[in-house]
């Protein structure tokens, strides 16, 4: 006797992995043009006649605007559908991405990473983070997330590629110099944006708040009077208790290290143009090498972390990955193209692996859906702070010691801090020990 699978289970599992998709998509969409310099640091530059340092300071800015974003993040998240957020923050990016291409005045150019840092914070990221919590089953779900990490990062490094093969092109078949093949890169992530998050808004539904997973995940309609407003006083409140909560420290703390590591690879891009003497199209190349990395990562480490517990498999990737930053450093300036190559794949697979399985600590932490957007802004507001000091500590430190001692120092600096995340992933490991099954 055949026992036939009930065709709501198949269509559940087939709508999640639908909507998943289009998690994905927004995600891989929207943050090239804000992190173009780690492909093009030094072209972009000299495209946009500022210094390194003035770059960094843009960075910082967008950097602040994130972290004072991400608590009312998560409270729009609780209140309005990923439908709207995702679309309008996808598009709002692009159209910004156009102003950027004018190649505005430094001023301008912190007012748009400014701006940036709105549309990637506030109206997007908790709404991102929180979708894919609820889609995922409980035990699913450092699988999701990796698979969240890997599918955007493969839709991040698709549009990567063709970037830079269209830099590369335009450079060497249609005598562009690199200033105008640069514009014509950020014309480019610009449209993509605006078509992605045309693209959203006609695909994704309009799907109702909710207080369940289930709910959530099969878009059914919630009863008359489940989503009365919460008032300023129980979400102050809401915020009391998430800051005295132990578990939601230690989960901010995973990914803060976590994001510091991921933070300086950022500068792969000026580390092996200055410390390996590659040209702009090779180092290029070589990151965009990264970016692959990333779906590989990412997804391994989702698999991994369903198999061995995500806080576990989080804590002993954070301490790898800190180790590969500081194995860069010992590289010698003479290093063949393939070793460097061997390094950057390695080094970027342990790094995207902690980034895809960082947020299924979130679970762990026992918040439920009513809070969790509130809660993961929280996290987000403290675990990203790397954001505003990591671009400043980098140009101290380069501006005072030199390239050499000065990505030595910020490197090693880095990627010691990760035993402080690896510590903290395998005491948050100890206290869900004796949770009940969720």
């Amino acid at each position: 006797m055949k026992i036939k699978t009930p065709a709501s289970l198949s269509g559940d599992t087939v709508q999640r992995y639908v909507k998943l998709l289009f998690l994905m998509m927004a995600g891989g969409a929207i943050y090239p043009l804000l992190y173009l310099r780690q492909n093009f640091e030094m072209t972009l530059i000299s495209t946009m006649g500022i210094s390194l340092a003035e770059l960094n300071v843009a960075h910082s800015i967008s950097g602040m605007a994130f972290v004072l974003s991400y608590v009312p993040s998560g409270w729009l998240a609780d209140r309005f559908s990923p439908r709207s957020l995702l679309t309008f923050s996808v598009a709002m990016t692009g159209v910004v991405g156009l102003w950027y291409a004018s190649i505005p005045g430094p001023g301008w150019i912190n007012v748009i990473f400014g701006l940036w840092g709105i549309t990637t914070g506030l109206t997007f990221w908790a709404a991102l983070i929180k979708g894919c919590s609820l889609l995922a089953p409980d035990d699913q779900q450092a699988r999701f997330f990796g698979l969240l990490e890997g599918g955007r990062g493969l839709f991040e490094a698709l549009l990567a590629t063709i970037a830079v093969a269209w830099f590369a092109y335009a450079v060497s078949s249609l005598d562009a110099v690199d200033e105008a093949a640069m514009v014509q890169v950020i014309y480019f992530y610009s449209i993509v944006s605006l078509l992605i998050g045309a693209l959203l808004w006609f695909v994704l539904d309009e799907a109702p708040r909710s207080k369940s997973k289930q709910a959530y995940a099969a878009d059914d309609p919630v009863p008359t009077g489940e989503t009365e407003a919460v008032t300023l006083k129980e979400t102050a409140q809401d915020l009391f208790s998430l800051l005295l909560n132990l578990r939601v420290w230690l989960v901010a703390i995973c990914i803060l290290t976590g994001y510091q590591v991921f933070w300086a690879t950022y500068t792969y891009s000026a580390f092996l143009q200055t410390q390996f003497g590659l040209d702009a199209v090779a180092v290029a190349a070589l990151t965009t090498v990264r970016l692959w990395m990333r779906p590989i990562g990412a997804v391994l480490a989702g698999f991994i972390g369903d198999r061995f517990h995500p806080v576990r498999s989080l804590g002993i990737a954070i301490l790898l990955a800190g180790f590969s930053l500081i194995a860069l450093l010992v590289l010698p300036a003479d290093s063949p193209y393939t070793l460097l190559y061997f390094a950057v794949a390695t080094s970027s697979v342990l790094i995207y692996g902690v980034r895809g399985i960082y947020w299924a600590s979130f679970n762990t932490a026992r918040i439920e859906p009513r809070r969790a957007g509130l809660a993961i802004g929280l996290i987000s507001m403290i675990g990203y702070t790397p954001d505003i000091y990591m671009p400043l500590v980098n140009t101290y430190l380069i501006d005072t010691y030199g390239d050499a001692l000065g990505f030595q120092l910020y490197f090693g600096g880095v990627g010691l801090t990760a035993i402080i995340g690896g510590a903290s992933a395998f005491y948050l490991l100890a206290l869900s020990k004796s949770d009940a099954p969720a």
